[in-house]
């Protein structure tokens, strides 16, 4: 009854809203952030009277459903572009990423140095800061681009691809964050072993795409069952997710990688628009406005008011350092300046995968007080979360202006 209740609230809330921001000249996806927005304002409000939304974000079922989302948004992105297209940007796509991370974690390391006050943990706290500047979310960036219709032009496979390298490099980002939280000795060691797992996942998942998935497409041709092909999809999205997961990548790369290898080769065309129709309706139908209206969910406006100054550091640093990194990068490997300034502002959004580093510095005990009284340091998680909201709100916005320029 709670379960059904929560997604009757959030499906009718987030569609009602995604509609109303459709009519306005705004991609579904504002509307679906403001529609958790709201809720999570009305429901810290009013939390005696719907104790159920106010205790979503601390719900372990809801954190499945929207893990489900980035899953499906990854696996439906993976199945719309093409391997050979992103092979052919990715020397481009991997100088934006490194060009998108280095700028953006240097601004914030000094955003540290200004406004952190001397502990402890200081070099970890300033690190945090440049871990969460460097990030960018690839389901809040694809679903942004799959929203104006641009997830296959030039600049829209670049930022997917770029986005994608990220996503590797934000795991060693935060394999070193965590390794100087706990003040291991053997940070190089375990970085080194990370880079050998992330080979090994593509070793073998590249392996598995170019030479098992046409046989099975042919053996698939055979088969009687009903939606057989779809499930097919899922077995190989799932299996490359836990294999990603047991190698201690984040399962997102797995639903992307085996969706990149779901071709129109692998299966007839007819099959293969079948299954694409199916992955996209449980996609934008059901999990994806359900994952969005959480990241609005998470927003907590305290630091505005306690820490502005902070804030706005932030937010500007987190625009002009993804802005200036990326888009430069994109520029100087031949785009045009709408196409370079297009994936500086679509690298900017940070999304989900903002909060999951947040949480784990959070958890770690990044922010105690580490005998150091500091607003910035109370404040500095809210911070980074509205941030990570307002980017992800921001960047649809300032895309559709230069699409449309």
């Amino acid at each position: 009854m709670e379960l059904f209740f929560i997604l009757l609230v959030l499906l009718v809330t987030t569609r009602s809203f995604g509609e109303i921001a459709e009519r306005i000249g705004q991609p579904a996806l504002i509307g679906e952030l403001i529609a958790g927005i709201v809720l999570g304002t009305t429901a810290a409000q009013y939390a005696d009277f719907i104790p159920h939304i106010a205790e979503l974000n601390h719900s372990p079922i809801f954190e499945t459903i929207t893990e489900l989302g980035m899953f499906f948004i990854m696996l439906y992105a993976g199945v719309e572009l093409q391997p050979s297209r992103l092979i052919e940007y990715s020397r481009g796509a991997v100088m934006v990423a490194v060009s998108g991370m280095v700028f953006p974690m240097l601004l914030g390391i000094g955003l540290g140095w200004i406004f952190l006050p001397q502990s402890d943990a200081f070099f970890a706290q300033s690190v945090f800061l440049g871990t969460a500047l460097a990030i960018t979310a690839v389901p809040a960036t694809i679903r942004i681009l799959m929203d104006l219709g641009k997830l296959e032009s030039l600049s829209g496979q670049i930022i997917v691809s770029a986005a994608v390298f990220d996503d590797v490099l934000s795991l060693i980002l935060l394999t070193w964050l965590t390794a100087l939280i706990g003040a291991e000795p053997t940070s190089s060691y375990a970085i080194a072993l990370l880079v050998l797992k992330m080979l090994a996942f593509f070793a073998i998942t590249i392996v598995i795409g170019v030479f098992v998935f046409p046989f099975g497409g042919r053996f698939m041709r055979g088969i009687k069952q009903k939606e057989f092909n779809f499930s097919a999809l899922l077995v190989w999205a799932l299996a490359f997710s836990v294999l990603a997961e047991l190698l201690e990548l984040h399962y997102i790369i797995g639903a992307f990688v085996a969706g990149l290898f779901f071709e129109r080769k692998t299966i007839d065309a007819s099959a293969y628009e079948d299954v694409r129709n199916k992955t996209s309706a449980m996609t934008y139908g059901f999990l994806a406005p359900i994952f969005f209206a959480s990241i609005g969910l998470h927003l907590d406006f305290t630091a505005i008011f306690e820490v502005p100054v902070f804030v706005a550091a932030l937010l500007f640093a987190a625009f002009i350092g993804k802005f200036v990194g990326a888009g430069a990068a994109a520029r100087y490997v031949g785009l045009s300046w709408q196409e370079a300034s297009a994936i500086g502002a679509g690298m900017s959004a940070r999304g989900a995968v903002e909060l999951v580093v947040a949480d784990i510095a959070l958890k770690a005990g990044l922010f105690d007080s580490h005998a150091v009284e500091s607003p910035v340091i109370e404040h500095i998680f809210s911070a980074v979360v509205i941030m990570a909201v307002l980017t992800t709100l921001v960047t649809p916005i300032l895309l559709k202006r230069i699409y449309r320029s």
